[in-house]
């Protein structure tokens, strides 16, 4: 029999504790078990990385139940230790020196590294310097699958060693009633949404001061503007992340002194009640329309009140709505020497006359360009929808959920090249997804779209949903892609999100991100039940009233709800068949498809409120306006021609004449017609417009400006009094061209135009050129509200079988640019 002695049974003792702790450490297929482990911070650490482990701590509370006690030191002996601290001076000497692996002294750059020696297993997390830390701790809690009282990491996925592409990677974070949900946020709320942010790598936010372009109070509010702009400059600062300013030169004149010395007051307070200010950014318009010298010279007296508060804090400013001739002015004074001394860059988004890629040439290279990409609007905006259906633009609006990562990770390939990176414009959380987008690929841009959906679906629903919610996230993008009637995208993106519903944790249901996401899902099919049916309606409708083409009608006179009189000599009656046709289209509009989808939706919209905020209905939630996200109040919007036929009919029924009810009847089926040998062309239908040159296309135009633009207005404008042709059209932005292109002409015949300009800018001047240098007519004023006009094509212009035209918009306009707005175009054989 043998005998230990003590010093055999010690040895044995720590064999096996090793062999269990090794085993613990790698878990079932190679995963680390973090169930027990703690925290210990770097030797002598700041503020900021005791914060970061603080946020590695409650995260993983939230998501798990576990607590990880922060320390200074292991004096415990847990199965894991996690390190985390500035490479400089981290606590632990292995871990240390792994930490070298660093890109030297890259600002915000992390390693992070698992492993074990003769006292313990641990995880380190090093930084070059705080940011870096807290980006590196953000990393690992995207790498933890985490459960119930469980968290696990993959021991394959790491080391890791990373540092971000771009400098500047931020959002605009707006408190005010302008935005669909901001303006009810509580200080918790931001904190924790700066929080999610800066997890991802966002390393600045951008504010905005008490006085814009909105009103001054909401009932929403938590707190008065001023004091959360204190509040959301303090938890910035927390973090360690960057605090911008997005300040508008809101005053009428300031070539006038008195304005501007009050302005200095008025700026220079904001400065000082603020903890931190990086920089402050000044749009050169939407809103504020100042002459550049003027702006600059304001701008200039602004930054020393800054820098009296904030000493390092930068200046910069936008070219933004500029006319060509301010442009000019602008390019020439930030050329000076006096004007080099003092502003610190230049920022590119909405709204500029001309592209990044030229602005960069002409500007001087001392100036760095920031990206303020619009990623918060589908219509009317920097990056719209592509080919976007008409009822989306009718209904969702502009300021929908919209999550577009394909789109945005084209975006941010083709122009932050340019740039030192970006702050994003935003007006509420509708966009939120585009921001992780935005701040993963900032940091690393040869990522892909559906990888940083993955990271985002994991970090905020977990495991089980992560595949499902990135992947439903995509569909709701291709559901908006073409007709909405034809889109099968739409019931697989509905049905994928169901089966999600159904098998979700109730901590998943609660959580806004996904309630998002579903809302989208329910809010698409509903409304693509809706256009089919209501489609479906019209063409009844319309395959009745012509009837009106057969043989035999009457020429007494009758009219819709007259009492019944003797048959008519020759048996048919028009207005049995208005009769016919208004009870359809008047059904069309009461009774519903989609019931069981559309009590969903409202139940959602509910939820969003409850859970984040969100304001879609401008009654109940105290929404500013429909325009700004409330769209369950155009939940219903009819998506036909339904109610502009109802006036029509009820038009041609008042008409006493019979044989002129019968013509009128004629005219509205054929309204489109273009007659033998001619063509219709419905410029804001993707499906109905093949004259229409398609230009670069939107992949690689997604500004479109050189790619013709669907445009819409939203909310609706026109109501019944127009169909639906009228309410979406195409065009081109500043002095761009709107081509189309005919050939096979008939070269003995002479033609005629008829066009009709609709749009969102009736005050502004269209011009059309035919072949390039046949003027077919002026700049002139469309009529408004929009009706049909015809124009005389020149022999000349067709003499060779073919024909081009080409709109321009008003030349020299700054703004937006939009003034070239086509809906509908008709080339007929004119009689001989």
């Amino acid at each position: 029999m043998h005998s230990y002695s003590r010093r055999d049974f010690v040895k044995n003792a720590s064999i096996a504790l090793a062999g269990n702790r090794a085993r613990w450490f790698q878990g079932a297929a190679g995963r680390i078990d973090l169930k027990e482990c703690v925290l210990v911070t770097s030797q002598n650490p700041t503020p900021r990385e005791i914060k970061a482990l603080t946020v590695l701590s409650e995260e993983a509370y939230k998501r798990s139940g576990l607590t990880w006690k922060l320390q200074s030191s292991n004096r415990a002996t847990t199965p894991v230790t996690i390190y985390a601290g500035l490479a400089s001076s981290m606590a632990k000497p292995g871990p240390r020196t792994q930490a070298a692996a660093l890109n030297g002294h890259v600002p915000e750059a992390y390693a992070i590294h698992a492993g074990s020696d003769a006292a313990e297993h641990w995880i380190t997390i090093t930084g070059s310097d705080e940011r870096g830390v807290l980006f590196g701790v953000g990393q690992l809690l995207r790498l933890i699958d985490f459960g119930r009282q469980a968290a696990t990491v993959e021991r394959g996925r790491l080391p890791i060693h990373s540092s971000p592409k771009y400098p500047l990677r931020g959002h605009q974070l707006g408190y005010r009633p302008k935005t669909n949900s901001y303006d009810a946020w509580t200080v918790e709320i931001w904190d924790q949404y700066i929080r999610d942010l800066a997890v991802f790598g966002t390393n600045a936010i951008e504010l905005i001061p008490p006085r814009s372009d909105d009103e001054p109070d909401s009932p929403l509010f938590p707190l008065p503007p001023a004091q959360m702009m204190v509040e959301m400059s303090r938890i910035a600062d927390s973090y360690g992340l960057d605090v911008w300013i997005w300040y508008p030169a809101m005053d009428k004149d300031y070539s006038d002194a008195p304005t501007v010395s009050r302005a200095l007051d008025e700026w220079e307070a904001i400065f000082k009640m603020l903890p931190r200010v990086d920089a402050v950014f000044v749009p050169g318009g939407d809103p504020g329309h100042t002459e550049p010298k003027y702006l600059l010279n304001l701008l200039q007296k602004q930054k020393a009140g800054l820098r009296r508060h904030h000493p390092k804090a930068q200046m910069w400013v936008s070219p933004q709505s500029f006319t060509a001739d301010w442009m000019e002015e602008f390019f020439s004074l930030v050329a000076t020497a006096e004007v080099e001394s003092w502003l610190d860059g230049v920022v590119v988004g909405p709204q500029s006359r001309i592209t990044l890629a030229e602005i960069r040439r002409r500007l001087p290279a001392q100036y760095p360009i920031r990206f303020y990409p619009d990623i918060t609007h589908s219509v009317g905006c920097q990056f719209p929808v592509p080919e976007w259906d008409v009822a989306y633009a009718l209904t969702e609006g502009r300021e929908t959920i919209n999550p577009r990562p394909l789109g945005q990770a084209n975006i941010l390939q083709k122009f932050l090249p340019e740039t030192i990176g970006f702050i994003t414009y935003s007006e509420g959380c509708n966009d939120d997804v585009n921001k992780f987008v935005w701040s993963a690929l900032g940091w690393d841009p040869q990522r892909s779209a559906i990888d940083a959906l993955r990271d985002f679906s994991h970090y905020f629903a977990g495991k089980e949903q992560a595949e499902g919610l990135s992947h439903g996230l995509m569909g709701l993008e291709e559901n908006w892609r073409g007709p909405l009637a034809e889109n099968a995208s739409v019931a697989v993106t509905l049905s994928q999100f169901q089966d999600m519903e159904r098998g979700a944790a109730p901590a998943v249901l609660l959580n806004w991100r996904f309630q998002q996401a579903l809302y989208r899902a329910y809010y698409d099919a509903y409304l693509q039940s809706r256009v089919v049916e209501e489609t479906a309606q019209v063409e009844r409708a319309m395959a009745i009233l012509r009837r009106v083409n057969d043989l035999g009608w009457t020429s007494v006179p009758l009219q819709i709800g007259a009492p019944p009189s003797a048959e008519p000599p020759n048996g048919r009656d028009p207005v049995l068949l208005l009769e016919e046709a208004s009870s359809i289209l008047q059904q069309s509009l009461i009774q519903s498809s989609g019931g069981s989808l559309r009590a969903r939706v409202l139940e959602l919209g509910e939820a969003l409120f409850q859970s984040i905020r969100m304001q879609l209905v401008v009654e109940l939630y105290r929404g500013e306006a429909v325009v700004r996200g409330a769209n369950l109040d155009t939940l219903d919007y009819p998506v036909s021609d339904a109610p502009w036929l109802l006036v029509k009919i009820s038009e041609i029924s008042r008409e006493p004449d019979a044989a002129k009810q019968v013509a009128a009847i004629r005219a509205l089926l054929s309204r489109t017609d273009p007659g033998p040998g001619g063509f219709y062309d419905e410029l804001g239908n993707v499906a109905n417009r093949r004259h229409l040159l398609p230009g670069e296309g939107a992949e690689r135009d997604p500004e479109f400006r050189a790619t013709p633009l669907t445009g819409f207005r939203y909310p609706d404008p026109f109501g019944s009094h127009a169909p639906l042709a009228w309410k979406r059209w195409a065009e081109s932005l500043f002095e761009a061209p709107l081509k189309m292109r005919y050939t096979g002409l008939n070269m003995q015949a002479r033609y005629r135009l008829r066009v009709v300009y609709s749009g969102d800018h009736p005050k502004r001047k269209i011009r059309l050129l035919a072949n390039e240098h046949i003027e077919i007519h002026p700049y002139a004023l469309r009529p408004w509200p929009p009706a049909p006009q015809e124009f005389d094509i020149p022999a000349e212009a067709t003499a060779l079988g073919e024909l081009n035209l080409a709109w321009t918009g008003e030349p020299n306009l700054g703004g937006d640019g939009r003034a070239c707005q086509v809906s509908e175009v008709w080339l007929i054989i004119a009689a001989q």
